[in-house]
């Protein structure tokens, strides 16, 4: 018996059928071919004019039909040219009406065109489209809480994207997606740094671009994303009421009063939620030794590498925080930079602020001595530019700063002679380098260079050679001068309440005697009666049997339990005393610093340093350079811009930047001399404020003031006094809206 086959299954093995044919001979079947084009233009015409009421048998055959001529395509091309224009188009304006398995045909049909080569690419919307696609779908399902399970398939997805073709251009897409997300921080795991990691090490050079650009970069790019949506508009709801207030009452603002509503209660919750804790890229690799060295072995030491000077710089500064942060060792690096350690290298700064970067205090100083002393030969001289000389300087000072050791005593006593140097910049960065041996190896330094502090350290025995590889014990600078101030708050605090306290006791203690007066003729004959407790006669009992042990004394156990107190605080005592000669406060261990026990500690500081004897002029300047110190992260990277340094007090300025220099202060000037009414006027206009009504009469036109004035003098007696008296009534009601009342 024969089974009777639908209609759709007809159509099927008829396309199923004639695929197969026009495969084996695409010339014959043309006519064919022909035919179901046209009948797919009607299909496509009726869906395009309504989509949201298409048929299920239209849209399974519509499908049908798409698939078809996209798997015959390449057999007849210049006929099927408009074909995949049309599915874009599809895509782009109906993707919301579209049935999943429709879409799902559409955008397979694009990609086995693209594989056939009947299309070059899809068109710019067309990416763009499923790029945004693909990041709004993953907001709004990590919008509410993490989607663990999507963003590890997705994560997958983009990883094997990047390992199955090093060389392909599609793992941008892996890129592109990967960093935005990061910098929305929809994706803040190690999984996401990984494949970025994976992009670092593509054969691309656009991928290794963009992965390189995401370690250095992007962090800052989530910061500043944080800063901006902080930084909106703030919305003045007391602006807003009053403008409903006086204003005529429409639907237009009560939408615009519920809309700032709305706004201002999402900004609340929004600054009442934990902050995130969001690790930097670099904290979240799981294995920093294997990524450097991968880099550097593959991309810069590698002479098959084809990439540009501009890219090699990116990942030698990527190489370079990596070791510098994490304290890896990779010792071909430091030999990596011998040839480009000259002032005729293109972009020497940034190869000079790599080095830096590279360099820690676990780096032997053998290794570092080399290159130091290059610097010193090539950059800094008597015939070297003002602007190379205090480049070189600076670049020593900062290797100089992470690892000591690399500098030896005579290159050091010729690089402090500069300090006496006619160029601004040359002598600034030699006394930087000066200043910052008098602080962490004075030694080093010849007694007339040491300052008096580093001398009297040396003396005392407080400044101690540094050993490589030793590291400094942590502790909390300052702490002890906390401690002492707190010691003396809590004196003084005693000290004004026992005043108070004995004030009052000495009153209450005179009340006290007058209250409790007894006269000598009184005897408490009367009164209670002393009798012997049983106690007593047990006590009388014992004493009479002789014992080793000692009798039961009263004020013997006082003492005894006064000495056992006493010999547990001298131990007390002497456990703090070996605590503070370890370096140790006993503040550090006993109490957690509050927000404002650290805001004073630097204030302790500020006032303990040395900087304090200064004049006032060189106290601020020296409190403004070590707060910005302070303010540096271990994180933030050493740029190209601070190796210059002051390398631009060395050149002159041309006239035209005089000119826009004086000009710039001629503006601050005439901004500092406007008057105080002036710039409330002006920060009223700022804000779309209006004028007072005594303003504004004083503006008014003069013939608008003629009319009332003549009024004025026409007015009878009997007027004058009935505008008098509700002009007076007015004012104890609080003008004319009643405002008192």
């Amino acid at each position: 018996m024969k089974r009777k086959v639908g209609a759709l299954e007809k159509v099927d093995a008829d396309l199923s059928s004639l695929q197969y044919k026009i495969r084996r001979d695409p010339a014959s079947y043309k006519e064919d071919f022909l035919g179901q084009y046209e009948q797919y233009e009607a299909q496509r015409q009726i869906f395009m004019q309504s989509p949201a009421s298409a048929t299920d048998t239209g849209v399974i055959s519509f499908r049908e039909l798409i698939d078809f001529i996209a798997h015959v395509a390449d057999c007849y091309p210049t006929d099927v040219t408009q074909f995949p224009e049309d599915l874009i188009q599809l895509l782009n304006l109906h993707h919301g009406h579209l049935e999943p398995e429709l879409r799902e045909k559409v955008v397979g049909s694009l990609v086995l065109l693209r594989r056939k080569d009947i299309i070059n690419s899809p068109s710019k919307t067309l990416r763009a489209l499923l790029y945004q696609k693909c990041l709004s779908d993953l907001r709004t399902s990590n919008a509410k809480t993490t989607n663990h399970r999507l963003n590890r398939t997705f994560q997958t997805v983009l990883s094997n994207l990047l390992t199955s073709d090093r060389t392909s251009p599609k793992g941008l897409w892996a890129v592109k997606i990967t960093r935005e997300l990061w910098k929305r921080q929809i994706w803040t795991d190690s999984k996401a740094v990984e494949i970025m990691k994976e992009a670092s090490l593509a054969d691309n050079e656009k991928i290794i671009a963009g992965g390189v650009r995401f370690f250095l970069g992007g962090d800052k790019e989530r910061e500043e994303l944080e800063d901006d949506s902080s930084d909106e508009e703030a919305v003045d709801m007391g602006k807003i009421k009053h403008q409903i207030g006086i204003n005529k009452k429409t639907k237009k603002k009560a939408r615009q009063m519920e809309n700032a509503m709305a706004t201002v209660k999402r900004k609340e919750r929004k600054r009442k939620q934990p902050h995130p804790l969001n690790f930097s890229a670099f904290h979240l690799l799981h294995d920093a030794q294997g990524f450097a060295e991968n880099l550097f072995f593959k991309h810069l030491q590698n002479s098959k590498s084809k990439l540009n000077l501009e890219l090699k710089l990116l990942v030698l500064q990527l190489v370079s925080r990596l070791v510098g942060l994490h304290k890896l060792t990779v010792m071909s690096l430091y030999s990596y930079f011998i040839k480009y350690l000259t002032p005729r290298q293109p972009s020497v700064t940034s190869f000079l602020a790599s080095l830096a970067q590279a360099t820690h205090n676990l780096v032997p100083p053998d290794i570092l001595e080399p290159l130091v002393k290059k610097i010193a030969d090539e950059f800094v001289s008597e015939a070297a530019a003002a602007e190379v000389a205090s480049a070189g300087l600076n670049a020593i000072r900062e290797i100089c700063m992470r690892q000591p050791l690399a500098m030896n005593k005579t290159l050091l006593e010729d690089l402090v002679t500069y300090r006496k140097s006619k160029d601004k910049g040359t002598m600034m960065a030699s006394k930087g380098l000066l200043g910052l041996y008098r602080e962490i190896a004075p030694d080093m330094l010849q007694k007339r260079d040491r300052g008096k502090e580093a001398a009297m350290g040396l003396r005392s025995g407080e400044r101690k050679d540094q050993r490589f590889g030793e590291e400094a014990v942590g502790r909390i600078e300052g702490l002890e001068l906390l401690e002492k101030w707190r010691e003396g708050e809590k004196q003084k605090k005693e000290a004004t309440m026992g005043d108070e306290v004995g004030k009052y006791t000495s009153d209450d203690d005179v009340e006290d005697e007058d209250d409790w007066e007894v006269d000598e003729n009184d005897s408490d004959s009367d009164g209670w009666q002393n009798v012997s407790s049983d106690d007593d006669v047990n006590d009388a009992n014992q004493s009479k049997t002789p014992s080793k042990k000692a009798k039961h004394n009263p004020t013997c156990s006082e003492e005894i339990e006064d000495e056992k107190w006493d010999k547990d605080g001298d131990k007390e005592n002497r456990l703090d005393e070996a605590k503070l000669d370890d370096g140790v406060s006993s503040l550090a261990t006993t109490r957690i610093l509050t927000p404002a026990d650290l805001v004073k500690l630097q204030e302790l500081r500020l006032a303990a340093s040395v900087n304090n004897a200064l004049p006032a002029s060189q106290r601020k300047r020296a409190a403004a350079a070590h707060q910005a110190a302070l303010q540096r992260h271990i994180d933030d990277p050493l740029t190209a811009a601070e190796i210059e340094g002051l390398a631009s007090l060395s050149s002159k300025n041309t006239k035209e930047q005089r000119i826009a220099i004086a000009k710039a202060g001629r503006e601050d000037k005439d901004e500092v001399r406007k008057s105080t009414t002036a710039r409330r006027k002006e920060k009223k206009q700022e804000q779309g404020k209006s004028t007072t009504n005594r303003e504004k009469a004083r503006k008014k036109n003069f013939l608008m003031t003629l009319g009332k004035a003549k009024g004025k003098q026409k007015r009878s007696l009997v007027d004058r006094g009935k505008v008098l008296k509700a002009h007076k009534e007015r004012g104890k009601r609080g003008g004319k809206r009643g405002n008192k009342g």
